[in-house]
C-alpha cells in the first residue's frame, strides 16, 4: 500500500453563513464540521493530514489540536491555491494525497477508504469523487469516456445542452498522485472571472499531459453535501441525525420518535435502552443498558449506569449509578456523582455534590456542595445552605441520616451517622451520632386570639 497523505480545506470564512462563527466550525450533531472531516480521515491509515486554514486560523487549530498538521492561506484564491500551501510539508513526497473539504461533515470513510482503493487499483494520476444528482444544476459534471475513464469536468455554466443532461457531478474531493498533483499546481492558471485558481484546473492538465484519470462514483448523494449556508447546514444536521439515530437501533436501542429525538455524534448506548421522545443526548455522553430516558429529557456529557430512569430532566456533566430514578423535573448540575439505587424526584436540584448509595430526595430539595452519605432521607423542601455571598461551603450527611421536611442546613456543617433532624430545622452546628436535632421556636398557641383580632378591626 503506498503512503497515504491528507489535505483538508478549511480556510474560507463563509459569508454565505452570516456568522462570526467560521465556517467550519459551525457544529453539526454536536461537533464542527472539520472536526467531523478529522475523524472519519483518521480511520484511512494516513501517514500526515494537513489542514489548511485562514480564517479563523486560531479557532480552527483550538479545536484540532495535534490531530493534524497546519497550512495557512493567508489570501483566499482558489481552491489550487490552497492545496499549494501544503506544499513545504508534502511535496516530493510518494503517495497518495486525499484532497477534502472541511464543510463535507457527511462523508463516511468508508466512501474515502473506495475511492482511494479504486485510485490504486486503475493506477491513476487523479480520481475524482462523484456523485449521482437528481437535480444536478450547480454542479459541475463529470464527462466519462466509452471505458469509463474521465474525459473531463464541465462546470454547469459551460456545459452544453446536451451536458447538461449528465447527471454524474464532481463533489470536490480528490484522490491524486501526490508528485503528480503539486506538479500540475504550478500549472495551475487563474484567468478567469474570478482570478482564482481553482483545483479542478488539475483534471484538465493531467488530461492534457495523457495521465489516466478516473472517477469513483458515490452510493450516497448526501454524503458529499457541501454547507455553505444554514438552509444546508440543518440538511446536514437532519441527515446525519437520521444515520445515528438508525446506528443506536440496529444495535438495539429503541428510540420511540426518532424524528424528535436528537442524539449527538460521540454518545454510546447500551441495548435494551429505550429513548422517550423530545430527547436530547449530547456530548460524550455514555448510557448503560436497560435505561428508560425521558420522555423531554436533557443529557449532557453523563455516564449513565444500567438500568437507570431519567424523566422529563436535565442532567450535566455528572456520573449517574446503576438502578437510579431521576425526576420528573430534577436537574443533576454538574459534577455531581449520583451513586447506585438513588432517587432524585420531582424539582430537587443536585450540584457538585456526591449523593450516596439508596439515598432518596423524592421532592423539592437543593443539595449543592454536599457529601451525602448511604440510605439518607432528605424530606420535601430541604436545602443545603452552601453560600454566603462570597464563599461556597461543604455539607457532610453521613450514612442513615434523616433530614426532616423544610430543614436548612447552613454549611459548613456535618450531620453525623444515624442522626435525625426535626422538621422545620435551621441546623448551624453539628449534629452527633444518632442525635435528634431540633432548631426551630417554640409553638405558642394563644387563645381566642383571632376574635380580638376582630373585634378590634
Amino acid at each position: 500500500m503506498s503512503n497515504r497523505y491528507a489535505i483538508i480545506l478549511a480556510a474560507g470564512q463563509g459569508t454565505r453563513m452570516k456568522s462570526k462563527l467560521y465556517k467550519v466550525l459551525h457544529p453539526v450533531c454536536g461537533k464542527p464540521m472539520v472536526q467531523h472531516v478529522i475523524d472519519q480521515v483518521n480511520q484511512l491509515q494516513i501517514e500526515d493530514i494537513v489542514t489548511v486554514i485562514g480564517h479563523g486560523a486560531e479557532k480552527v487549530q483550538e479545536q484540532l489540536g495535534d490531530s493534524c498538521k497546519y497550512a495557512l492561506q493567508e489570501q483566499q484564491l482558489g481552491t489550487a491555491h490552497a492545496v499549494m500551501q501544503a506544499e513545504s510539508v508534502l511535496a516530493g513526497k510518494s503517495g497518495i494525497t486525499l484532497v477534502i473539504c472541511g464543510d463535507t461533515p457527511l462523508i463516511k470513510a468508508e466512501t474515502m477508504e473506495a475511492l482511494i482503493a479504486l485510485h490504486e487499483k486503475s493506477q491513476a494520476k487523479a480520481t475524482i469523487l462523484t456523485a449521482y444528482a437528481d437535480q444536478p444544476d450547480g454542479y459541475g459534471r463529470v464527462l466519462r469516456s466509452e471505458n469509463g475513464l474521465v474525459e473531463k469536468i464541465v462546470e454547469h455554466k459551460d456545459a452544453s445542452v446536451e451536458e447538461r443532461y449528465v447527471k454524474e457531478i464532481n463533489t470536490g474531493t480528490y484522490c491524486f498522485d501526490n508528485q503528480a498533483l503539486f506538479s500540475a499546481l504550478k500549472k495551475v492558471s487563474n484567468e478567469n472571472v474570478q482570478g482564482e485558481y481553482y483545483l479542478p484546473d488539475v483534471i484538465e492538465i493531467l488530461k492534457q499531459a495523457g495521465e489516466t484519470v478516473t472517477a469513483f462514483q458515490s452510493s450516497n448523494f448526501d454524503e458529499t453535501l457541501g454547507v455553505n449556508d444554514r438552509v444546508a447546514l440543518s440538511q446536514a444536521e437532519q441527515i446525519l441525525r437520521k444515520r445515528i439515530n438508525e446506528l443506536h437501533m440496529r444495535n438495539g436501542v429503541t428510540i420511540v420518535d426518532p424524528l424528535t429525538t436528537y442524539i449527538e455524534s460521540d454518545v454510546k448506548i447500551g441495548q435494551d435502552s429505550i429513548i422517550y421522545p423530545g430527547t436530547m443526548i449530547k456530548g460524550r455522553s455514555v448510557i448503560g443498558t436497560d435505561c428508560q430516558v425521558g420522555p423531554q429529557s436533557e443529557i449532557i456529557n453523563c455516564v449513565i449506569g444500567n438500568g437507570t430512569e431519567i424523566r422529563q430532566s436535565v442532567a450535566q456533566d455528572s456520573q449517574i449509578g446503576n438502578t437510579v430514578k431521576v425526576g420528573p423535573f430534577a436537574h443533576i448540575r454538574p459534577e455531581s456523582d449520583i451513586q447506585d439505587s438513588v432517587k432524585i424526584g420531582n424539582f430537587v436540584e443536585i450540584k457538585k455534590s456526591v449523593f450516596g448509595k439508596g439515598s432518596k430526595a423524592s421532592h423539592l430539595s437543593y443539595i449543592g456542595d454536599a457529601e451525602v452519605g448511604e440510605n439518607v432521607n432528605i424530606g420535601c423542601g430541604s436545602i443545603t445552605v452552601n453560600y454566603d455571598g462570597k464563599n461556597k461551603y461543604l455539607t457532610k450527611i453521613e450514612d442513615d441520616v434523616f433530614i426532616g421536611c423544610n430543614s436548612n442546613l447552613v454549611a459548613p456543617v456535618t450531620i453525623a451517622k444515624g442522626a435525625y433532624v426535626a422538621a422545620g430545622s435551621t441546623i448551624t452546628k453539628d449534629v452527633p451520632q444518632e442525635a435528634l436535632s431540633v432548631a426551630r421556636a417554640r409553638q405558642v398557641n394563644k387563645e381566642d386570639y383571632v376574635k380580638k383580632l376582630k373585634f378590634n378591626n
